[in-house]
């Protein structure tokens, strides 16, 4: 089972490297590593430029954002499984792809969700915080649950039925992607019980206040667009929860 993992990146020297890398050192070798990044000026080409034979597709051009450069991913994946890793973010160990792929293989999933555990930058010796996938049901898209998006890894099928992912969403358009996913459909899927991906804090999603209404207004839009009833109420009474997060 060959597996695409696509990353889309601007302006991410700093913190892309130890991603690539991450991708590189996994096991499994049919995998098949997408990049695309924003013409950034920072030296990101130049990194790229270092990892080119271990990238199957590369491009590097102005988008009109994160969903558009995720959208121009997709477009170039042609693996049995499908996931993204963002340019902050790493697999935890070198054998991740390949659980992920025997798993999937072993129990015919559509879908597979592990954990996300969260580091400040530079320090990947001590986790802050756990987001636990297992915490996620179909049912509760209305409470604006999602599985960890890095750490979610889908069969080719479901994604070409759910199709591109929605460019006029600043923040939550991986949610509304999600939502169209499981919305309806009797996926099969599995949470594997381990953190899967090591993520950065300090994302567009995690980034304070101003992020924090954005998003749920949006997770509020997705709900609604795609025939989920909801109201800001249940979105929020989720953040109570989260804060246990903190406790792993």
């Amino acid at each position: 089972m060959k597996i695409s993992v696509i990353t889309v990146c601007y302006n991410s020297a700093r913190t892309l490297e130890r991603s690539l890398q991450s991708v590189a050192e996994q096991d499994w070798s049919a995998v098949e590593h997408i990049v695309i990044d924003g013409a950034s000026t920072d030296g990101t080409r130049e990194l790229l430029e270092h990892f080119r034979s271990n990238l199957a597709y590369l491009v590097s051009e102005p988008d009109k954002g994160i969903y558009d450069a995720m959208n121009k991913g997709l477009a170039h994946a042609t693996g049995d499984i499908i996931c993204f890793l963002n340019a902050d973010d790493q697999y935890a160990s070198a054998k991740v792809l390949s659980m992920v792929a025997l798993q999937m293989r072993e129990h015919n999933l559509d879908a597979l969700m592990g954990d996300v555990g969260f580091f400040h930058e530079g320090n990947f010796s001590r986790m802050v915080r756990c987001y636990r996938s297992d915490r996620f049901h179909p049912a509760r898209l209305a409470w604006g649950w999602m599985p960890a998006h890095p750490a979610l890894f889908l069969r080719k099928e479901v994604v070409q039925r759910v199709g591109q992912f929605k460019t006029d969403y600043r923040i939550a358009g991986d949610f509304e992607f999600i939502v169209r996913a499981f919305h309806g459909h009797a996926l099969r899927y599995r949470h594997f019980p381990d953190v899967l991906v090591h993520m950065q804090t300090g994302g567009v999603s995690t980034g304070g206040w101003r992020a924090k209404i954005r998003l749920n207004q949006e997770v509020l839009r997705a709900c609604r667009e795609n025939g989920l009833h909801t109201n800001m109420l249940k979105i929020l009474s989720k953040y109570p929860a989260k804060i246990l997060e903190m406790l792993h």
